[in-house]
């Protein structure tokens, strides 16, 4: 899948937050000054191009949803930060959030063990 702008990412969080949209509900969600109907229709547009958004046809117009799950963009977007910062390495990306005081040591343990708890779980 295609990278989205800024806009368009926002734009995909209003379909995460709310469900099917039409253009005119997205315009509305937004505070004065509020971006013209067909900015916001081209960035809809551009959504569904990128594969992120389809539609379903109401009468003379189009209700929108997100395809993609804001979960699984998170996922994606996760991976590609760790391979274009951290050389593809968890470790590093963990490493770093402990040395950074992000993440304290005993937190840090408490994930192992779940980790652990579920692996043994799957094998049992």
């Amino acid at each position: 899948m295609e990278k989205l702008t800024a806009k368009e990412e926002e734009v995909l969080g209003f379909f995460w937050e709310r469900g099917p949209l039409y253009v005119r509900e997205i315009v509305e969600l937004y505070e004065n000054p509020k971006p013209h109907f067909n900015t916001i229709s081209t960035i809809v547009r551009a959504l569904e191009d990128k594969g992120y958004v389809g539609h379903t046809p109401r009468g003379k117009s189009y209700q929108y949803h997100a395809i993609v799950a804001e979960e699984d963009m998170g996922k994606k977007t996760l991976s590609s930060i760790v391979g274009r910062y951290f050389k593809n390495s968890y470790l590093r990306v963990v490493s770093s959030f402990v040395e950074d005081g992000n993440i304290p040591v005993e937190d840090l343990r408490r994930l192992l063990d779940e980790v652990e708890r579920s692996q043994k779980d799957k094998t049992d």
